[in-house]
C-alpha cells in the first residue's frame, strides 16, 4: 500500500502559504485498508522536524501537524509510509513539499511604491513600469531565492527578461481595504552571476479600473501601488535582500498605453525597447493592510484554441470563431510595418443577421458603454508578438479590423481561470446531457477568476446566491475547497455591522442603491450554506469552526427580523399572533431570480416589497443548518435556540401558504419545489403540493419553470415523488430546459433560459451566455442518477437510480478519499448491470433498487 496524491491544506506542493501547523492529506493505492501511517517531515537541510512514528489509524485526510509551529519562509519536504490490512509496510510515497511565506508583519521590509505622477480621478493612465538591478558576485553560489510580491492593482514581474511565476492578474481580487493577497515564487534558477535586471508592470486592475456592471472606477483607491521583496540566499550562509523603495526607477512610457480588466488594452509595439522612455524615481507610499497569503489556487493559463474559423459576415466584417465560449485573452504573431494597426473586439455571439455583437454583454447609458472588451495594437516593423496581460474577456468570437494581412493560424485564444484540477468524468447514452455537463464545467472555469463570478463579461461580480447554489456541484467537478474558502473570507470581510452578509463580495462595482438588498435570503444565506456544505463534502469541521462567529452574527440578524413590520412588508398576509413572531416579512430580497418570463416576468416591483414566502422558507432552512452546526461544535444552547426558531418559521410558513397570495395552488414550480425540498409543509399540504407540482409540469409541457434558487432542487423533489418524473424533466429538449442549450449549439450555460434570444443588456433582459447557476442540476446527476455521495470519513453511500430513456451512465469522482466510480447500463433482458469501484481504505453502503 502506497500513499499518493499528497496535499497540504488541499494544495499540491504549495509555496507561500500561511499555515504554521498545516494539515496533510493523501489517498491510498493498493491494499484494502490502511491500518497505520508514518509521516516524516524534513527541513531544507534534510533534518527531521517531525516524525509521527508508526501511528495506528486509517485516517488519511487532514492529518494534524504534529511538529513545532512553523515559521516564515520555512520549507518542508514530507513523505508517508503506510501499513496495510495485513500489517505489511508498503513503499514510501514520493516526496511532497510546502513552504511558508512571510507570516509576521515584521517580515516585510519592502516599501509600497507608486508612479511619480499626480493622479486625477477622471483620467486613465498608461501602465506603470518599474525597474531595478542588483549584482550577484562571481563565485557566489545561489542556494535559494524567493520573490514576494503584491499590488493594489495588477502586476507582472520579470527577472532577466523572463516572467516571474506563471500566474495572471495577480494579486487577485479582494476588498483591498480589508485584505491584500501576495504571491511567492521560487526564482532560484532565474538568478545569474553579475547584473540581474528586475522589471515590473503595474496596471489598474480591479483596484482602480472598471468594476461592476457599470464599470465604476477608483472603487478601492486611485493610487495603484506595488510591493516587492526579493531574497537571495547563498551557500556560504550570506544573503541579499532587494526591497521596493524610492531607489526603483519608474516610467509610464512603456508599450501598454491603456489597460483595463474589462475594457481591454492599447498596445504600442514601437515603445517596447524603452529607448525613448523617461525614467524617474518611484514614489514611496503606504497601504494600511499587510499582505497575506491567499492559500488558494493562482489564476493561470489553460486550454489554447488555435486555427479559428474565419467568418466573413454579411456586411463584410472579419470574425474569428474559436468554437468555445471562454474567459481568457488573445495571443498573436504577425509580420507588419511600423504604424499599422490591429483592432479586435471580443463577444459571445453573432446577432440574428450573422453580425458580430456585444449588445448582450454591455450596459449603455447615453454615450457611455461598458465593457468594451477590445484590444488596439499598433505594430512595429517586421515581427510582432502580443499577448494580453491585464485583461480577460468572455468570448467565442473576435471581430478583427486591420490594415495588416490577417491569418487565422496566427491567432490563439487562451482560457484563463483558477488553477484547480478537474476531479470528475461523466458519460452517458444521451449526448446532449454529456454536452450539458461539459458546458457546466466550462462555465465553472470561466467564472473562476480568484472568486466565483456571475459572468466573465458584464458584471464579473462575486454574487453570493450564485455561489451557494453551485458549491455542491463545483466540489464534485474540481478541487474546490481552497477556492470556496477564499470566497467565504471575502463574504466575511464585507459582513455588515448588523450581521448581514452581502449579495456581492468583494464589493467592487456595486452601486449605492444595491446596499438595501444586502441580507437578501438565498443570497446572503451563502455565508452559512457554503461553510456547511464544505464541511459535509470535505469532512472538514474547520470550515464551520473558523466561521462560526460570522455565521452566528448573520443568524442573529435574521432572527431579529422575524415578526417585524415595515413599509416594505407584504400586506396581504393573515397569520395567527402566535406564528407572526416567526414570519419574515421585512427587507428586500431577490427571491426566485430568472424564472421563464411566461412563468413570472420580473420587474422592479419584485424588489420593492418583502418576500415572506422565500424569506421565511430560507430562514427556517438555514437556522436548521445552524442548529446542526452548533451541535457539532458542542454549543448545545445555541443549537436548541436555532432549532426553536427554525421550527417556528416552519409553522409560520405552513400558515402563510394558506393565504391566497402565497397559495400552493399555483403553476409557479419554484413555489412548490422550495417547501417540498426544505420539508416545510404539514402532511396534508405536502401531499397537495406534490400533486400540484406534477399538474404544473403537465400544464407547462414538462419544461423547467424554476429560477436560480429552485432549479438545483427540483429533480430531488421529483425523485421523492417518482424518479421517472425527474428523468422526464431532465430529458426534455424544449425551451426552457437544460438540454435545449446544447441542442442549439451552446458551449456554456446561460443565465436566462432564452439565452441568445434574451433581451440585450440591463433593463432589456439577463443575457449572459456564460453563467454556471443553471448547471447546478449536475449535482443531482452525480449524486442521484449515478448515486455517489461522500458519507463520512473514508466512507461513501452509492445508490444509483437508472431511469428515463438512458441505456448507460458513468461517473467517476476523485474524492478526498480516492477515486470512486459508478457505471450502470441497461442489458438486453431489461435488467441493469452495475460496475462500482470503491478506492482502497474506504467502505461504502451500496443500495441497488431492483
Amino acid at each position: 500500500m502506497k500513499a499518493i496524491r499528497l496535499k497540504t491544506e488541499y494544495l499540491t506542493n504549495p509555496i507561500g502559504i500561511d499555515y504554521t501547523k498545516p494539515r496533510l492529506s493523501w489517498v491510498c493505492e493498493g491494499g484494502k485498508k490502511q491500518t497505520a501511517y508514518r509521516v516524516i517531515a524534513k527541513d531544507d537541510d534534510g533534518n527531521a522536524i517531525w516524525d509521527s512514528g508508526k501511528t495506528a489509524s486509517s485516517k488519511m485526510h487532514l492529518i494534524p501537524w504534529g511538529g513545532k509551529a512553523l515559521k516564515s519562509r520555512q520549507r518542508v519536504t514530507w513523505s508517508v509510509e503506510l501499513w496495510d490490512e495485513n500489517g505489511n509496510k508498503g513503499e514510501a510515497s514520493d516526496e511532497a513539499t510546502f513552504e511558508l511565506g512571510l507570516i509576521d508583519e515584521s517580515d516585510w521590509k519592502a516599501t509600497w511604491i507608486t508612479g511619480n505622477y499626480s493622479v486625477k480621478r477622471k483620467m486613465r493612465y498608461p501602465v506603470d513600469c518599474f525597474r531595478m538591478s542588483f549584482n550577484v558576485e562571481s563565485g557566489k553560489e545561489v542556494k535559494k531565492a524567493r520573490a514576494y510580491m503584491s499590488a493594489c492593482g495588477l502586476y507582472e514581474g520579470q527577472l532577466n527578461g523572463k516572467k516571474i511565476g506563471n500566474f495572471c492578474l495577480a494579486p487577485g481580487h479582494t476588498d483591498y481595504r480589508k485584505r491584500v493577497q501576495y504571491q511567492t515564487v521560487d526564482i532560484t534558477s532565474m538568478i545569474r552571476t553579475g547584473i540581474n535586471d528586475l522589471f515590473f508592470m503595474l496596471a489598474d486592475g480591479w483596484y482602480r479600473g472598471s468594476v461592476g456592471a457599470w464599470g465604476l472606477k477608483n472603487f478601492y483607491g486611485n493610487e495603484t501601488k506595488l510591493l516587492v521583496q526579493i531574497e537571495v540566499y547563498f551557500s556560504d550562509g550570506s544573503k541579499k535582500r532587494l526591497c521596493s523603495d524610492e531607489k526603483f526607477e519608474w516610467t509610464n512610457d512603456g508599450p501598454i498605453r491603456f489597460a483595463d480588466n474589462k475594457d481591454g488594452e492599447i498596445f504600442d509595439a514601437t515603445r517596447e525597447d524603452f529607448s525613448k522612455a523617461v525614467w524617474k524615481k518611484a514614489k514611496a507610499t503606504k497601504h494600511n493592510v499587510i499582505p497575506t497569503a491567499s492559500d488558494n489556487f493562482a489564476l493561470t493559463e489553460h486550454e489554447r484554441f488555435t486555427n479559428p474559423k474565419l467568418i466573413i459576415t454579411p456586411s463584410g466584417k472579419k470574425v474569428f470563431d474559436f468554437g468555445q465560449n471562454i474567459a481568457g485573452y488573445i495571443e498573436f504573431k504577425v509580420n507588419a510595418k511600423s504604424g499599422q494597426r490591429i483592432f479586435m473586439r471580443f463577444g459571445e455571439k453573432l446577432d440574428e443577421n450573422g453580425e458580430f455583437t456585444q449588445k448582450n454583454i454591455q450596459c449603455v447609458k447615453k454615450d457611455y458603454v461598458t465593457p468594451l472588451q477590445q484590444i488596439e495594437y499598433f505594430c512595429k516593423d517586421k515581427d510582432n508578438y502580443y499577448k494580453t496581460r491585464f485583461a480577460i474577456f468572455g468570448f467565442q468570437y473576435v471581430l478583427v479590423e486591420s490594415d495588416v494581412e490577417i491569418r487565422p493560424q496566427d491567432f490563439t485564444a487562451i482560457a484563463v481561470y483558477s488553477d484547480f484540477e478537474t476531479t470528475f468524468s461523466f458519460d452517458s447514452s444521451n449526448e446532449l446531457l454529456n454536452k450539458f455537463v461539459e458546458n457546466t464545467l466550462w462555465s465553472l472555469k470561466n467564472n473562476s477568476a480568484d472568486l466565483p463570478t456571475d459572468c466573465p463579461t458584464r458584471e464579473r461580480h462575486g454574487w453570493s446566491g450564485d455561489a451557494q447554489i453551485f458549491v455542491n456541484t463545483a466540489s464534485y467537478m474540481v478541487n474546490y475547497a481552497p477556492f470556496a474558502d477564499k470566497y467565504e473570507n471575502d463574504l466575511c470581510d464585507l459582513q455588515r455591522k448588523n450581521g448581514a452578509f452581502t449579495q456581492i463580495a468583494p464589493e467592487g462595482g456595486t452601486d449605492f442603491y444595491m446596499k438595501s438588498m444586502d441580507g437578501s435570503v438565498g443570497w446572503a444565506d451563502a455565508g452559512i450554506m457554503i461553510p456547511y456544505r464544505l464541511w459535509k463534502k470535505y469532512g472538514d469541521i474547520s470550515f464551520i469552526e473558523k466561521y462560526y462567529d460570522n455565521m452566528q452574527k448573520y443568524a442573529r440578524f435574521a432572527i431579529r427580523r422575524l415578526g417585524k413590520r415595515s413599509a416594505l412588508m407584504s400586506e396581504n398576509v393573515k397569520i395567527s399572533k402566535e406564528n407572526r413572531r416567526y414570519l419574515y416579512n421585512v427587507g428586500q430580497h431577490y427571491g426566485e431570480w430568472a424564472e421563464p418570463e411566461d412563468v413570472h416576468k420580473m420587474s422592479f416591483k419584485d424588489f420593492s416589497k418583502s418576500k415572506p414566502e422565500e424569506a421565511t422558507a430560507y430562514t427556517s432552512y438555514v437556522l436548521g443548518l445552524m442548529s446542526e452546526i452548533a451541535a457539532a461544535l458542542g454549543k448545545d444552547q445555541d443549537a436548541k435556540e436555532y432549532q426553536e426558531y427554525s421550527e417556528g418559521c416552519k409553522r409560520a410558513y405552513q400558515e402563510l401558504v394558506e393565504n391566497k397570495d402565497f397559495s400552493l395552488d399555483t403553476n409557479r414550480q419554484a413555489r412548490l419545489v422550495r417547501p417540498l425540498y426544505f420539508d416545510l409543509l404539514n402532511d396534508t399540504q405536502k401531499e397537495y403540493a406534490r400533486k400540484r407540482l406534477i399538474k404544473a409540469l403537465d400544464e407547462y409541457g414538462w419544461r423547467v419553470g424554476t429560477g436560480f434558487l429552485s432549479t438545483p432542487l427540483i429533480l430531488y423533489v421529483l425523485q421523492q415523488i417518482d424518479v421517472s418524473y425527474a428523468y422526464k424533466l431532465l430529458e426534455n429538449e424544449e425551451l426552457p430546459g437544460w438540454l435545449y442549450m446544447p441542442k442549439i449549439g451552446a458551449t456554456t450555460i446561460w443565465e436566462d433560459w432564452n439565452g441568445p434570444t434574451s433581451g440585450n443588456g440591463l433593463g432589456g433582459g439577463i443575457a449572459s451566455l456564460n453563467h454556471y447557476s443553471k448547471g447546478a442540476v449536475c449535482e443531482w446527476i452525480f449524486s442521484e442518477m449515478c448515486g455517489i455521495k461522500v458519507d463520512g470519513e473514508n466512507h461513501f453511500s452509492i445508490a444509483p437510480k437508472p431511469g428515463g430513456h438512458f441505456t448507460r451512465a458513468s461517473f467517476s469522482y476523485d474524492s478526498i478519499y480516492g477515486t470512486v466510480s459508478c457505471t450502470w447500463s441497461l442489458q438486453e433482458d431489461g435488467k441493469y448491470k452495475y460496475d462500482i469501484v470503491v478506492p482502497p481504505n474506504t467502505t461504502a453502503d451500496i443500495r441497488i433498487d431492483i
